[in-house]
């Protein structure tokens, strides 16, 4: 009589694992809303399949080997999800009206806490901050979806070459020349996936105060003042990018809707295990859901911001559409 576990037992066995599946689906989609999606399809798949489960691989092993196969088959009919610096295009001009296209797949980014990144969850390297960092899945996006699967497999769920063969019914050698290729396509991004990603530093934490100080204030110049030269802005759905300190000021004091100070509200959130905010803009007696910002640091100052305008993708956050303005909160007190 085997001693494996009844169909019954399935969803309390394989459950716990939904938050690095969820993880492991966002590294190969860039996106939340597939991510959950195929998570769902991956526990029906294999709901479905359970009895015939034989035990010969650990179940987390089979769910990932379902689920890397959910992920390929939804990407055959899909397109990547670049940002706007990967689109070809050269930096925009900062005074230049701004162009959408809303039909672009763009990159997501994902919560802390959905893939198991949050500052309390345990340090283990399927769901660890590094892995779902914006850079890193933005340039996932740019390889084809099989290589995709195989780095994601091999340098991240550190799975051996022959395990990856097996679950992508192919040989071993094709993973080798695979995982080849997409390492020398990745080979600029920074840091690499064997960096860790250190608690930020006193310095870190006081000019992200800084920050939203300024915004919340509406001071470019102290916005400018805490960008590296040569740091990026990018916005989807709005194609253009920009690049360097002075230019970025000059889109923000341009074409952004605030007028005075107080038009601006950013709420701290936890994206891709990085630095990032909500931010709300205020009209009349309430805050309106706006963007939402997630940056990247170097040790002299902001490095990349991706300002987010899907207002859709605040209820992944769990935020709320508004939030009343204070003199409003006051009043209700």
């Amino acid at each position: 009589m085997s001693d494996r576990p009844s169909t019954e037992d399935f969803l309390r066995l394989a459950d716990p694992m939904r938050r690095e599946l969820l993880a492991h689906c966002y590294r190969m989609t860039g996106s939340v809303h597939d991510a959950e999606d195929l998570v769902q399809e991956t526990y029906l798949r294999a709901w479905r399949a359970y009895d015939g489960f034989e035990g010969r691989s650990s179940l987390r092993t089979w769910l990932y080997r379902i689920a890397t196969t959910v992920c390929l088959t939804a990407l055959e009919s899909r397109g990547r999800r670049p940002l706007p610096t990967g689109l070809g295009a050269p930096s925009s001009e900062p005074a230049a009206p701004l162009t959408q296209r809303p039909e672009v797949p763009w990159l997501e980014p994902v919560p802390d806490g959905m893939v198991g990144a949050g500052a309390d969850d345990p340090a283990a390297i399927v769901t660890s901050r590094e892995s779902i960092r914006l850079a890193l899945i933005a340039a996932l996006q740019h390889l084809p979806p099989r290589q995709r699967a195989i780095l994601v497999l091999r340098d991240v769920l550190r799975w051996r070459a022959a395990e990856v063969a097996e679950a992508l019914e192919t040989t071993t050698a094709a993973v080798n020349s695979g995982l080849q290729r997409a390492r020398a396509q990745l080979n600029d991004v920074s840091p690499s996936l064997d960096d860790p990603a250190p608690p930020l530093p006193h310095e870190q934490r006081a000019r992200l105060d800084r920050y939203v100080a300024a915004f919340e204030s509406y001071d470019v110049a102290a916005i400018v003042e805490l960008f590296t030269e040569d740091a990026v802005w990018e916005m989807p759905p709005y194609t253009g990018w920009y690049q360097g300190a002075e230019q970025i000021g000059r889109l923000i004091a341009v074409n952004c809707p605030a007028q005075r100070p107080g038009d601006l509200r950013l709420v701290p959130i936890a994206a891709n295990g990085q630095p990032s905010f909500a931010v709300y803009f205020r009209q009349g007696d309430t805050y309106h859901a706006f963007s939402l910002m997630v940056l990247t640091l170097a040790a002299e100052g902001i490095r990349h911001v991706g300002m987010f305008f899907d207002v859709g993708l605040f209820d992944p956050f769990g935020l709320p559409p508004s939030l009343p303005a204070p003199e409003q909160a006051s009043a209700g007190k």
